[in-house]
């Protein structure tokens, strides 16, 4: 997958410069500005907000452990001609983390596979993979190399769709929230990225980075009206430091994704779909303070999409995003919102997308920690001619959760949560669009500092 990154920079080059980033992307550099490295601002970072409470945060380490989860879902949908049922389900999901950071360079590294097991249906028995690995390199002291890939398979809705611990948010329309899910569906989702930043002057920057993305579903019979989707993109930048706390600039990014039914049987005529956007934005970012930065982006972006048989559909529209990340030693607040374009969505054409994606924590003592999260997602189809039967549909989806660490091992995590989605022309959702979820987990884990 890398290697496929590697050659989509060639043509598409891009975003994040690592070493332009101090510990959380949105700190105030601490000298005076033309003794400092430039930020890289939210709208063209591939780094994101972080979720955790900054006290959780850890760099330099080496981890290993497993996590025991039980959750009552009342909604198991077993294909789409099923009542859903409620299930007790079962999770063992072992961890093993690497981070290593020296003046130079970071790495990260976590892997998590996961063996689910259903009470009642157990038909629906997996397993589940998560990897996540990322590279970063300072080829000088003001140019930075990025690499980065993740994969996670899964058939938990709820596992793809919030945030889980030490994963961020994008302040940038660049990486998408998950808009719509197959409930229940084996699902196997592969991102790679590569990209560089050059900072030319001592408040220029430009950069550029490309990306790689696959989104597949098993089984045809759980994904009934989703469709298999490939993605190849890339940015290029400009900012300028406008002072300590502000900087401007602007942005090109293009994608281009294909997409066909994960059962072509019921759907024969639509074979392939293929969606190109063209977007140009200016964007502007202030940090209030060292842990409060708020950004915003926009500008129009041009769309062409085609299907076999049928005329091309092109149109111009607004493209914005919006973002703030705060971040204390005990609370952390993150919020993005996104209007785009899209074509690897999951459905079929391209639509267009309002996503908000919301997340915060508070350590209320040493050992108590909860948080909540919350996704909201609205597609309109802007190629009705394609796929009539499904003009679009909502998602809303929310947590809750509260953390309990026993000792610096052994901790217990209790949780809520609730997704609805409303999307007529998918049965699979339409049958039973609402799932509630409690769960309860116990976690150890092992960790071993790495010195610097």
């Amino acid at each position: 997958m890398l290697t496929r990154v590697c050659l989509g920079l060639v043509l598409v080059t891009a975003t994040p410069a690592w070493s332009q980033l101090t510990a959380t992307p949105f700190e105030a550099p601490a000298t005076s500005v033309d003794q400092t490295q430039m930020l890289t601002p939210p709208p063209v970072s591939a780094e994101g907000y972080p979720t955790t409470v900054g006290s959780q945060a850890r760099t330099n380490f080496l981890a290993a452990g497993f996590t025991l989860n039980t959750a009552y879902n009342d909604n198991v949908l077993v294909g789409e001609n099923s009542n859903p049922i409620g299930d007790f389900i079962y999770t063992i999901s072992p961890t093993i983390a690497l981070n290593k950071t020296t003046p130079r360079q970071n790495l990260a590294l976590t892997y998590s596979p996961g063996f689910t097991f259903y009470q009642k249906t157990s038909s629906l028995d997996t397993t589940g993979q998560n990897v996540a690995v990322s590279f970063q390199y300072r080829l000088s002291p003001h140019t930075t190399l990025t690499l980065g890939d993740s994969l996670q398979k899964s058939s938990n809705a709820f596992d793809q769709l919030y945030p889980s611990s030490g994963e961020t948010i994008s302040g940038s329309s660049q990486t998408p929230a998950v808009s719509v899910v197959a409930p229940y569906a084996n699902q196997l989702r592969n991102t790679a990225n590569v990209g560089f930043s050059y900072q030319f002057s001592s408040n220029g920057m430009v950069g550029g980075s490309g990306t790689v993305a696959e989104n597949n579903y098993s089984n045809p019979a759980e994904a009934s009206g989703f469709n298999n989707s490939s993605s190849l993109g890339g940015s290029v930048f400009f900012s300028r430091r406008l002072s300590s706390k502000q900087y401007f600039g602007v942005t090109y990014q293009y994608s281009g994704s294909q997409s066909s039914p994960v059962n072509t049987q019921t759907n024969p005529a639509n074979t392939q779909t293929q969606v190109r956007t063209h977007t140009l934005s200016a964007f502007y970012s202030i940090y209030l303070n060292p842990k409060l930065s708020l950004s915003v982006s926009g500008g129009p972006q041009y769309t062409n999409a085609s299907q076999p048989t049928l005329p091309a559909t092109n149109s111009t529209t607004p493209s914005v995003t919006a973002s703030i990340g705060w971040q204390r030693s005990h609370t952390n607040f993150v919020a993005s919102y996104s209007r785009t374009v899209t074509g690897d969505s999951g459905l079929l054409g391209a639509y267009n997308s309002n996503s908000a994606t919301a997340s915060v924590g508070w350590q209320v003592t040493r050992t108590w920690t909860i948080g909540s999260a919350a996704n909201y997602s609205s597609n309109t189809s802007v190629t009705p001619s394609f796929s009539s039967s499904n003009p679009g549909g909502e998602t809303v989806s929310g947590t809750v959760t509260a953390r309990h660490s026993m000792s610096e091992r052994l901790g217990i995590e209790v949780g809520y949560a609730r997704l609805h989605q409303s999307y007529s022309g998918i049965a699979v959702i339409s049958a039973a669009p609402d799932s509630n979820r409690e769960y309860i987990s116990i976690s150890y884990r092992l960790m071993q500092p790495l010195g610097r």
